[in-house]
């Protein structure tokens, strides 16, 4: 954490002056498209697929190398892909990232279980996460997710990683609720229900239009109404929840993201600047470069430069789509990007180590 912290000077330059040339310390890898679940708040698992293969991605890691901070590997359902601990074991072997977490429907409780296992074991100095996302409680759950038993099989899996727990310290179990226009208004009830789960963390994340999931256009986004007064509680929830050392700051940054997320709905604007394409980015199934996933808008491809960002992260498409960003020409609440924008905003960064320190 601290390393990284005295390079983050360094993205704000960057993104000022364009200079000295950053590699960005988050990066979202999707894995796959493929999906097992149906949501009513994505369409990504009809989209067809051209997955790069593990060996393809060992290269895109070893190009990257020690850069890396946070590293998520997502999809469509990222354990549909059997190899999915031999690519998460290439990037730790080659990136050494602090973070790496992976989100999950649940469904496939004995692989999940497997590789969650073989993960740890093989990356013991990062921090693996695995956040299991649950919408709603019982049969809700299961409309949203389009999948009959997606509960019983999620909790299923649940107390599969609650057992690993107990060998695996570096294993940190998050639940994960997709807040949306199905759910906005039992929202409390779902909290209050999941509970008993008891996880490490709990988060949540706006449904979104986006690019990526073809869901522009759905109107699946909560009202800013709505969703201020879930925002206010998450808030006051994350401040309350019971934490030592660095999880203080996580949990102190995750209550701002949450006034962050409602003030974007509301205002429909960059509330503070956007480090996408400089401090973060999204690396597709067939090695397309993005900013984020909310555009999805391919500046290169990663097999056709020897699997390489170089050649794509410092190009004229990039360049201009990060005017683009620059300009406010587009606005989100996306988790991973806010995190990396908090990060680089000193207002923010003050106010997280003033409550932090008040503790």
């Amino acid at each position: 954490m601290f390393k990284l912290a005295a390079r983050l000077p360094l993205y704000a330059s960057f993104r000022r002056f364009g200079w000295p040339r950053m590699y960005p310390f988050s990066i979202v890898v999707s894995v796959s498209f493929r999906c097992n679940s149906k949501c009513r708040t994505c369409d990504v698992w009809r989209k067809p697929n051209d997955d790069m293969s593990a060996d393809e991605w060992d290269q895109v890691f070893a190009h990257l190398g020690r850069t890396p901070f946070y590293i998520t590997f997502t999809g469509g359902e990222p354990f549909l892909r059997s190899d999915l601990d031999e690519l998460v074991i290439s990037a730790y072997r080659h990136c050494r990232p602090a973070v790496v977490t992976i989100p999950t429907n649940g469904l496939l409780t004995d692989r999940i279980a497997q590789r969650v296992e073989r993960i740890c074991r093989e990356c013991p100095d990062s921090q693996i996460g695995i956040n299991l996302s649950l919408d709603g409680i019982g049969e809700e759950h299961d409309d949203i997710r389009g999948v009959a038993g997606n509960w019983k099989k999620a909790l299923a899996t649940w107390a599969r990683l609650k057992e690993a727990q107990k060998t695996y310290r570096n294993l940190v179990l998050t639940v994960h609720t997709v807040i949306s226009r199905f759910n906005q208004h039992r929202f409390r009830e779902i909290y209050d229900g999941l509970a008993f789960l008891e996880p490490d963390s709990y988060i949540t994340e706006v449904a979104e239009e986006r690019v990526e999931l073809d869901t522009v256009g759905w109107g699946i986004t909560p009202e800013p109404e709505a969703y201020a007064p879930i925002a206010d509680f998450l808030s006051a929830e994350a401040r309350r929840w019971p934490v030592k050392g660095l999880a203080r700051f996580t949990q102190a940054f995750r209550a701002e993201y949450y006034q962050l997320a409602k003030r974007v709905l509301y205002e429909r604007t960059q509330v503070i600047a956007c480090y996408a394409g400089w401090a973060s980015m999204h690396i597709a199934p067939n090695g397309d470069i993005w900013s984020c996933c909310i555009r999805a808008e391919p500046v290169g491809n990663l097999r056709r430069t020897g699997y390489d960002l170089a050649p794509i992260w410092f190009s004229p498409e990039m360049a201009r789509l990060r005017r683009s960003i620059a300009d406010k020409e587009c606005a989100c609440p996306m988790a991973n990007a806010s995190y990396a924008n908090m990060l680089l905003h000193p207002a923010t960064v003050a106010k997280v180590a003033r409550e932090v320190l008040a503790r």
